[in-house]
């Protein structure tokens, strides 16, 4: 009879628990657009492999009446279970109860399923909808935040760490999420902020509202502190699965093999028509991915933002690949501020988690003009050039048109590390542009011409014949084959088997100061 009230007891507890706020909070979240923490879990989980951890934790505040106040879970849901037959570890954070806000315990059970994370080498998944810190505990909620941010940066680089912003994040609860390798938010009813609209109105008299100061859509184009946007939950749950196909459990594995439904021999006759006669044309460098990679498929963090640069996981007969590549349908293909910091994080990811990295350079240069120089220019893209020249992964490159003075370098040429470099026979590596060039070199000529304007047009198709090929940089070695384009799946898979077991050590060091 014992036995029978304690199960009883037992089970009334569990039940009272996963109820979280209660039907009325419930169907308030719901009628906001958003599934519950629990919801959200069944969903990110394989059916039955979900195993909740610290289900009992209660808060230990007693000020401002909480005393008297129950949180189920206290507001967060902690625990494992397996993601397309994969173990991961997950927090989401209940809104339902008492908004989500974080306080002493609520953070304690974050902290020990990060450190669960890190001891079996499993990635971790942030479901945030949150409040922010509760007040009522002052500052045991700020030291929890503390401990959450220390965890992160310890986690770096070792797992795979993936935050999705399904409510709201403001304040100190915003940088956890920063500090993480991948950010999906929910349009229309996700928001991250330092500050407010009521602190922005209050301070600077700005109106404006959570959508635009702090949404889905400012994080994705402008601020690039998010990397999917998602119409909904169902969808960016669905999203962070596929992601998480692509990576490896942790930095000592290599990423999952899948056995391709693409010959590795599969060459397209497309491609050798697909560089425009005129060198200013534009084209979609994504028709160039597509054709490579299996399938055509690949999946492209922050494609929204900077989209002058590509950066996007692939497969290549079965192997992961992560790939840079300049746009020339956006700002011809240039190196800015914000495409220089995009490639250089996307690099510094694929090489701590093993992914090579595969770059296709077509690079008129970095982007002239004083907003980009006072910005720091400089700054930025020594970033890419510091990010490259740290990899030890397997690095290929391709050119397929041009590559122009420190754009070719920053685009990973074979001084910056590359391991296999490749070009069309329509790739232009020179250090300008033939006009400029010509003008620089050939000024005194030009000007005392009969015909100056005839001279610097000689002068131009001069140094266009010597530079505007692949074939001078080929015959100083500084290109190791010249290839059809038709042919370059068949070569770029045939260079990623012969790298596939590539070791480089470098000199041991606590770590270098890249410009940040």
């Amino acid at each position: 009879m014992f036995v029978k009230e304690e199960l009883d007891r037992l089970a009334s507890l569990e039940q009272e628990i996963k109820a979280g706020g209660g039907e009325k909070r419930i169907q308030q979240q719901h009628e906001s657009g958003k599934l519950t923490a629990r919801e959200r879990i069944e969903l990110l989980f394989d059916t039955g492999t979900f195993q909740e951890l610290n289900r009992f934790v209660q808060h230990h505040c007693t000020n401002f009446g909480m005393d008297k106040v129950s949180i189920p879970a206290d507001g967060v849901v902690t625990g494992y279970g397996k993601v397309n037959g994969i173990t991961v570890c997950v927090f989401a954070q209940d809104f339902t109860s008492r908004g989500g806000t974080l306080g002493e315990m609520h953070a304690k059970k974050i902290c020990k399923i990060m450190d669960m994370a890190m001891n079996i080498k499993a990635p971790l998944i942030g479901l945030i909808d949150s409040g922010g810190a509760r007040i009522q505990e002052g500052v045991n909620a700020l030291d929890g935040y503390g401990k959450i941010f220390f965890r992160n940066s310890r986690a770096s680089g070792v797992i795979p760490q993936i935050s999705a912003i399904m409510g709201p994040a403001a304040g100190g609860a915003v940088y956890s999420p920063a500090m993480t390798d991948f950010v999906f938010m929910v349009k229309k009813t996700s928001y991250m902020y330092i500050t407010g609209p009521n602190v922005v109105r209050a301070t600077i008299s700005e109106e404006i509202t959570d959508e635009e100061l702090g949404g889905a859509m400012t994080h994705s184009t402008k601020s690039g502190v998010a990397h999917f946007a998602c119409d909904n939950d169902e969808q960016a749950i669905t999203e962070i699965k596929r992601l998480l196909s692509y990576l490896p459990r942790s930095s000592e594995e290599k990423p999952p093999y899948v056995t391709p439904a693409d010959s590795p021999d599969r060459t397209d006759p497309a491609l050798d028509d697909i560089i425009p006669e005129e060198s200013n044309k534009a084209y979609d460098m994504k028709k160039v991915i597509r054709t490579v990679v299996d399938s055509g498929e690949f999946l492209e963090p922050f494609r929204r933002y900077a989209p002058n640069m590509i950066t996007c996981f692939a497969r290549m007969n079965g192997q992961v690949i992560g790939i840079i590549a300049n746009q020339p349908n956006f700002l011809a293909g240039c190196l800015d501020i914000n495409a220089s910091d995009k490639a250089s994080r996307f690099i510094r990811f694929c090489d701590a988690f093993n992914i090579p990295l595969l770059t296709i350079a077509d690079v008129p240069g970095f982007l002239p003009g004083s907003n980009q120089e006072w910005g720091g220019i400089i700054r930025h893209g020594a970033k890419l050039l510091w990010s490259y020249s740290e990899a030890t992964v397997p690095k290929i490159t391709l050119i397929t048109r041009k590559a122009y003075g420190g754009a070719y370098i920053a685009m990973c040429c074979q001084a910056l590390g590359a391991d296999y470099t490749l070009a069309w026979p329509s790739a232009e590596i020179a250090v300008m542009g033939a006009e400029g060039a010509a003008t620089i070199i050939h000024r005194q000529e030009i000007q005392s011409a009969d015909d100056p304007d005839a001279k610097r047009q000689e002068k131009i198709k001069e140094y266009h014949d010597l530079f505007y090929n692949p074939y001078v940089a080929a015959s100083q070695g500084y290109i190791n084959a010249v290839i059809r384009p038709a042919e370059t799946r068949p070569m770029l898979i045939a260079a990623l088997e012969g790298l596939q077991n590539k070791k480089e050590m470098r000199p041991p060091r606590k770590h270098g100061n890249i410009l940040l």
